[in-house]
């Protein structure tokens, strides 16, 4: 049996590597599912706690992934986005699986690719897809959605003070030529950012349209909901955010079964969710891991345990 990843130092570092492990609990008979695979760090490690009869389910919907993938008879790797993760575990005959493992951050990869328009650092095409066969990039959303519906998703998704502001002057701009590459959008933007924190809020910026681009909301929302009915009881969910939005509906989802986190009781007055919540406060990275690592500086860890 080998484990091999041919590249994945450079692709991305696994944040809360340890802890999200501690809170998955890895049988060394289980099945169990790595959602975000990138560089292949956290499944590597998952891979290295299983047994010879445990199976691991990683999937990505970027298909530069693959060039991490592991070589081990235990390890699957499904192309998809994990919105699809249980009519794929249906088709591979894992109707039930022991524990789920979810980091939703984007990988160095994608931030340290200048052609894929992720990244405010350079001046690139205003892209931003993770699945590159999908129709709707950045520039398109620039191009085609009303001051309203920008302005609404910088706010929301971004959480830019200036949001309205910076929706007016891209509508305005867009008259006179199409926006379609970071530079230009940082151009128009600039003049509504904080430069006293420029970095902080362009990343902002590049952040919302990236949510909206990839439908990163939805897919979260219906991927929490499609864990709840695979995982066992007793089967773990151990999910990592990195900003306000994301944890929010993950705290929710724990604890209360919902992504909106509306109570539901039943008749005895319990509340009706299919989780409890295992740590009762969220596990943040250390002084010594956002040293070597200080993109993990923002990461949250929620897990959970199927009742």
């Amino acid at each position: 049996m080998t484990n091999n990843i041919v590249q994945s130092s450079v692709y991305h570092i696994p944040a809360l590597l340890r802890e999200s492990m501690e809170g998955l609990a890895v049988k060394p008979h289980g099945i169990y599912v790595d959602v975000t695979f990138g560089g292949g760090g956290h499944s590597r490690e998952i891979l290295r706690l299983l047994g010879e009869d445990g199976h691991l389910y990683s999937f990505d919907q970027d298909e530069d992934a693959e060039c991490n993938i592991v070589d081990d008879a235990r390890f699957t790797f499904v192309l998809s986005n994990f919105k699809y993760l249980k009519n794929f575990l249906r088709y591979y005959g894992a109707d039930k699986v022991d524990g789920i493992l979810a980091d939703l951050g984007v990988s160095f990869h994608h931030f340290d690719s200048s052609e894929r328009g992720f990244s405010f650092r350079f001046d690139a095409p205003l892209d931003m897809r993770m699945n590159r066969s999908a129709t709707a990039t950045a520039a398109d959303i620039v191009a085609t959605y009303d001051a309203e519906r920008l302005g609404r998703l910088f706010s929301v998704y971004g959480e830019l003070r200036t949001a309205r502001k910076i929706a007016a002057a891209i509508v305005a701009a867009r008259t006179v030529s199409r926006i379609d590459t970071s530079g230009k959008l940082i151009e128009i933007a600039r003049p509504y950012i904080n430069r006293k924190q420029e970095k902080k809020e362009l990343a902002q910026l590049f952040q919302a349209l990236r949510i909206e681009v990839n439908n990163e909301m939805d897919s979260l929302c219906r991927m929490l909901q499609q864990a709840a009915e695979v995982l066992r009881p007793g089967g773990r969910l151990a999910v990592i955010t990195y900003h306000s939005l994301e944890d929010r509906i993950v705290k929710n989802f724990i604890k209360t079964g919902n992504v909106e986190g509306k109570v539901e009781k039943d008749f005895f007055g319990r509340v009706e969710t299919p989780l409890r919540a295992v740590n009762n406060k969220v596990i943040v990275p250390g002084e010594e891991e956002i040293a070597r690592n200080p993109r993990a500086r923002s990461a949250k860890l929620r897990v959970a345990e199927k009742l």
